[in-house]
């Protein structure tokens, strides 16, 4: 084994000297053809040169998709760039589009509360929830405007669609109020068109349920439900929602005003109706309409 290694080794060295002296020689030749300046040495060498260099493409072809992809990749780097900035660009356009529409809707309850129709007889002051004060056994909330308002406990409030519920705790500077959906709430109600008088008592659910009705046949789901007025505390004709029935059966208020984005709220000046403690000095001269009977006796005496 030792002198098969070094048999080849001595058959390498002498090989490799020969051809380097042959491609020595093959150099120093092509040297020498290349600077005689002679006629037929100038046609021998236009004559190799287009022998060889159109059959020199396939050796420039990777040289050339080397390039091209070197350019390929600077472009790809620039148009990742490009679609890196797009995504920031469009990420701050989604932010925008969230705050946009939220002030919009903000906007639209603000319209809302100020065009709502209401009994020109009320006023009403606009506040500012301050805090969702709800839980599973008590659901209110805080606004902020109180005593200094002129705010009195009992007072109903209302979003710019529906009842939301009544004062019952006044600060100060703030309030409390207590939703309709409330467990300790009860409301009388009118359901309309039929005119049947009923009780929507909260019970801590989305959807108060409708008690007390005189002739439940004659409600149907959707039929509009409002303030009765009984009792005095809250002001007749006020929105409460419409009528819906559970998987149950039982009738429920599907509430108007909407309790996921309590923002703004209105409490409505509500006095209550004066009462008549001497029916029969309305009638008399002295009364407020004294001065009206006359004018239509003279009527009728013409």
């Amino acid at each position: 084994m030792a002198r098969d290694r070094g048999n080849a080794t001595d058959y390498t060295a002498p090989l490799r000297r020969l051809l380097t002296g042959v491609l020595v020689l093959c150099l120093i030749g092509v040297f020498i053809v290349w600077r005689i300046d002679s006629p037929r040495v100038e046609r021998f060498r236009a004559q190799v040169t287009d022998t060889i260099m159109p059959s020199m493409d396939w050796a420039m072809r990777p040289v050339t998709g080397t390039i091209n992809l070197m350019r390929d990749f600077q472009s790809y780097q620039r148009i990742a760039e490009q679609n890196r900035e797009l995504r920031r660009e469009l990420r701050q356009m989604q932010a925008w589009k969230e705050a946009a529409l939220q002030l919009e809707q903000e906007n639209a309850r603000l319209l809302d509360l100020n065009n709502v129709r209401l009994d020109p007889r009320l006023t009403y002051v606009t506040g500012v929830v301050m805090a969702d004060a709800g839980s599973a056994f008590r659901q209110s909330v805080l606004l902020n405007v109180g005593a200094r308002d002129g705010i009195v406990e009992g007072w109903a409030t209302m979003d710019g669609i529906g009842l939301v519920g009544r004062i019952s705790g006044v600060g100060r500077t703030t309030s409390r109020v207590i939703l309709v959906t409330d467990a300790s709430s009860r409301i009388p109600a009118i359901v309309q068109p039929s005119g049947q008088r009923a009780i929507v008592a909260g019970d801590n659910s989305p959807g108060p349920p409708i008690d007390f009705l005189e002739s439940p046949d004659l409600v149907r789901a959707g039929d509009q439900v409002v303030t009765s007025g009984d009792g005095g505390v809250f002001p007749a004709g006020v929105l409460i929602g419409s009528v819906a029935e559970d998987p149950g059966g039982r009738l429920r208020v599907r509430l108007a005003a909407d309790y996921e984005r309590l923002e703004f709220l209105r409490v409505l000046r509500h006095h209550g109706i004066e009462t008549v403690l001497d029916s029969d000095r309305v009638l008399t001269e002295d009364g407020p309409q004294a001065s009206v009977l006359p004018q239509s006796g003279a009527g009728s005496d013409e």
